[in-house]
This record gives C-alpha cells, structure tokens and sequence, in this order.
C-alpha cells in the first residue's frame, strides 16, 4: 500500500492540502511497516486544480492523510482512485502509524473554499 501525506519541512502534517511544501508517498509493507518514503514536490496552485491526484495515482497511492482538504481535491482525488482521510495532524511517520494500526478515521470535516482573481481562501 501507498499513502500520501502532505507535509511541511519540519515532518508535519500539512494543514493545507493544496498548499503544502511537499508530499511524502510512503510505501507500507504486507506487515504493516514503513519500508519507503519518497519526497514528491508540490505543483504551485490550489490542489482541486493541479495534476497532483494523476500523478499519486500514477506512484501507486491509494490513500491520501491530510489535514484540510477542499471538496474539488477530495472529488479530483477520489476520481483517481485515492481514498481522502481527512482531519489528520501531527508528526508524519507516528500518524501514518496510527492510520495502518486502524486508529486514524476521516473528520468528515472539508475546507470551504472561494476562488477570485488570484485569490485562494479556505476555512477550516
């Protein structure tokens, strides 16, 4: 199993999908551990509108843990065949942990995102 993680330079979670540093693709093993994570750069731009879904797809990602996440990410992501836990934060490495364990459920909570000219808000 692949799993994306939004991720800022101190290892932690992103608290904004689309606009996070960079995303981790870590690679779980049939005995539930961490055998590889890989540092993928983030595209520039609200995630609901980058390529960033096809080209975790593409990786083998399936699952996505993020922190807030707008509902056009969400749909682009699930479209590609990433299922989106949302709600997640904290250091990267113990939260993936807890989500292969089955302690890491989706908040059920989305961003309410507006877009103007150049403008990107979202509220958590």
């Amino acid at each position: 199993m692949k799993i994306a993680v939004p991720v800022t330079s101190s290892n932690q979670i992103d608290g904004h999908f689309g606009h996070c540093e960079f995303y981790n693709v870590i690679t779980i093993s049939e005995t539930k551990e961490i055998v590889d994570v890989q540092k993928m750069e983030s595209p520039q731009g609200c995630g609901c509108k980058s390529n960033i879904a096809s080209v975790l797809a593409d990786a083998g990602v399936t699952v996505m843990l993020a922190g807030g996440i707008g509902n056009g990410a969400i749909n682009v992501l699930n479209n590609s065949g990433i299922e989106v836990i949302r709600g997640c934060s904290g250091d990267v490495t113990e939260v993936v942990k807890l989500y292969v364990e089955g302690a890491v459920a989706d908040s059920g909570s989305s961003c309410q995102h507006t877009h103007g000219e150049g403008d990107h808000q979202c509220s958590h």
